[in-house]
């Protein structure tokens, strides 16, 4: 399937339901609507192109940029890339969802995802964070530094309060991440989540909700899947 061909498809899939839910979690015209599990069979054609993925996320419609991040080829990716990539991630949908899930599968992502975190700004701090929830969700335990990110959790304890919403979010998926997917911290990670309580977070055009991190650890560990490892980093 070439450019065209892959737009014209997303348009027919499009759902005006999907759409304002997209819009009101912050995406903006011009976007189709289309449900992810919608792109599948095309996925299944095309598997990875990374010329196309260009083509497809340089658009600036939400639902061609989002499949440009299921048909991209991580590894062939540079630092540059997905630099540009993350500057066209206008919300989190796109930062989070799309360009920190595709940086998860190259072999740079954690020098990335740092240089991001230190950025000092909300889309690609929450990118970031983010990167290392879908790191850790995926690679072994012995492809981290246990240090390293004993001292991320430090640093979400003592800052996610002061944080922009997206950042707050990120950074409270990262807590609940290592609690149930990293086994060395576990402890440390169900410490910090008691530290920082109730979160109150605002996405896109939607009511700020309050989260408490620790309550769905523990509804997790409940469920009896400590050391949870997905196969799959992207659908």
């Amino acid at each position: 399937m070439d450019f065209a061909a892959v737009m014209q498809e997303l348009e027919s899939l499009g759902k005006e339901r999907l759409k304002k839910m997209y819009i009101g979690n912050g995406a903006e015209e011009p976007l189709f609507g289309v449900a992810t599990g919608a792109m599948k069979p095309m996925r299944k054609i095309i598997k990875k192109d990374q010329a196309l993925a260009e083509e497809l996320y340089a658009t600036g419609n939400y639902d061609a940029m989002y499949f440009a991040g299921v048909i991209a080829d991580p590894k062939a990716m540079t630092e540059e890339d997905f630099d540009r990539w993350m500057d066209g991630a206008y919300f989190f949908m796109l930062s989070d969802y799309v360009v920190a899930v595709t940086l998860a599968e190259a072999d740079i992502a954690q020098q990335v995802a740092d240089k991001w975190i230190a950025s000092g700004e909300e889309l690609r701090m929450s990118g970031g964070w983010s990167c290392y929830c879908w790191l850790l969700g995926n690679r072994k335990d012995s492809e981290f530094d246990t240090d390293k990110l004993s001292k991320m959790l430090d640093q979400v304890k003592n800052t996610i309060h002061d944080q922009p919403d997206n950042v707050k979010s990120a950074m409270n998926n990262f807590v609940y991440t290592v609690a149930i997917s990293y086994v060395p911290l576990h402890d440390k990670a169900i410490e910090t989540a008691k530290a920082i309580g109730s979160v109150e977070i605002k996405k896109g055009k939607k009511k700020p909700t309050v989260s408490v991190v620790f309550e769905r650890i523990q509804k997790d560990l409940d469920r009896g899947i400590l050391g949870f490892k997905r196969k799959y980093v992207r659908c």
